[in-house]
């Protein structure tokens, strides 16, 4: 099998034109260029010769602005039933191969080409000229767990479409309303030639392991950060053998801050980008009602506070471990839907009301209290000066910062307010309260310490 067919041609190439790309690359061929509209064929001195043109230009070389395709020329009686795939990736497993070609139909032979290089080519004839034509275009579907698919996408999908013009595929995904709580994996179907489908497949999982990766080491340096609380068993990040253990000291079950009767409630606003509230909500409400269900938190939408108001404050309610995982899927949420660039991390404002008498004790003296908070939580933490305190009596502190540092922020500071509660449990320390259910949020003013320090910010 000698003759070479020569496709992707664009209208104005010539039969000059590729005997000099030929010539360029030291490929021999036998005889003249037979052009089409389009496509050309050619013959080559024996198959060594052909394999290795095949090998050079098949997707690889561009002429006038288009990537040349070069296979092995059939003949018409065997066109429609025979296939030859190339460049089949290592890692690609065979029984892989034979389900994507068992999709089209009845697979008579398949035989493998011995090259030189190191991925594979194969001969596939087909029962019939019918599963072959079916064959040229398989779709290949992989799962993803959604955490990951956000930066699959990249902003503004830049990096699929880099995927689909590397690799000559289309990729689609499933649409975020296929999600449940039990199902939080997306399809990501990519159609094309078996050969591109199985490039394609090896950049989309290069990317989907990246970002696992990061999301891994992220969690395994802030997992010692909270205590008692288990960041593998809150569901946001798909179960894995390397998902860090638990905390020493807390078994596998137990309630994250203790067992000593139900958790008091607690109120954080988060403010997100007022673009991104559509996200949060989802088609009829579907998202956040399942958010609200998964994080056993009640979630709220605050109004606008201005038609034109960049940001929009979202008022989640409910015990530390459900502001976490509620918290946790917000931030999540964002970076799915590109909010946030891929390697930009995400940064969002919390606010937390405390009684105005608390606000001194945050604060500390000459402001060390909230400087220790920002050097030990890597949050900004300001409580603003000169607040009028509301109709309960209540002021603010502000946290801004990427999500392990808010909630550690958060949890600092509930520890605070504990103790401004229950001041014969003593100072700040670096550990949590000994009151292991004591993160309540202050509903009534105390006496004597008044809210007078702009914190320095780190």
């Amino acid at each position: 099998m000698h003759k070479l067919y020569i496709g992707n041609l664009g209208d104005s190439v010539t039969a000059e034109d590729l005997g000099k790309t030929f010539d360029e690359h030291k490929i021999q061929y036998s005889g003249q260029f037979l052009m089409k509209t389009g496509y050309a064929f050619v013959d080559c001195p024996d198959d060594q010769w052909a394999m290795k043109a095949i090998e050079t230009f098949s997707g690889k070389v561009e002429l006038q602005g288009k990537r040349i395709e070069v296979e092995h020329s059939v003949p018409k009686k065997q066109r429609t039933r025979k296939l030859q795939i190339r460049n089949i990736p290592p890692h690609l497993q065979w029984e892989v191969l034979d389900g994507l070609l068992a999709q089209c139909g009845t697979v008579e032979n398949c035989e493998q080409v011995n090259t030189e290089s190191e991925t594979a080519v194969v001969n596939v004839t087909y029962a019939s000229r019918e599963h072959a034509r079916h064959a040229d275009e398989v779709p290949l579907k992989i799962l993803a767990h959604n955490n990951f698919v956000g930066r699959l996408i990249g902003k503004e999908g830049r990096n699929l479409k880099k995927v689909e013009q590397d690799t000559d595929t289309k990729i689609t995904i499933s649409p975020l309303q296929d999600l449940t709580l039990y199902n939080p994996e997306r399809t990501i179907t990519v159609k094309g030639s078996i050969e591109a489908c199985a490039n394609a497949e090896g950049e989309v999982m290069k990317k989907v392991r990246e970002a696992y990766e990061n999301d891994i080491a992220a969690m395994n340096q802030q997992t010692h950060l909270i205590p008692g609380l288990n960041l593998g068993a809150l569901g946001l990040f798909p179960s894995s053998s390397n998902m860090p253990p638990p905390p020493p000291g807390n078994a596998s079950g137990s309630a994250p801050y203790g067992c000593f009767g139900a958790p008091e409630q607690e109120t954080v606003h988060v403010y997100i980008p007022a673009q991104a509230v559509g996200a949060i909500i989802g088609k009829k409400g579907q998202h956040i009602k399942q958010l609200s269900r998964f994080a056993g938190a009640s979630i709220k939408i605050a109004p606008a506070e201005a038609p034109d108001s960049k940001m929009r404050m979202v008022v989640v309610t409910g015990p530390p471990e459900a502001q976490f995982k509620a918290q946790g899927r917000i931030y999540g949420k964002l970076k799915e839907e590109n909010f946030f660039g891929p390697k930009e991390e995400v940064k969002l404002e919390t606010h937390i009301k405390m009684a105005a008498a608390a606000a001194g004790r945050v604060i500390g003296k000459g402001g060390k209290t909230v400087n220790e908070l920002q050097n030990l939580t890597a949050a900004e933490v300001v409580v603003p000066r000169e607040q009028t305190p509301d109709e309960n009596d209540q002021v603010i502190v502000k946290i801004n910062g990427h999500f392990y540092a808010s909630q550690l922020a958060q949890r600092k500071i509930r520890d605070i307010l504990t103790q401004v509660k229950q001041p014969q449990k003593g100072g700040m320390g670096s550990g949590p309260s000994p009151n292991p259910q004591g993160f309540t949020e202050m509903g009534s003013p105390t006496q004597g310490v008044t809210q007078d320090h702009q914190p320095r910010r780190k």
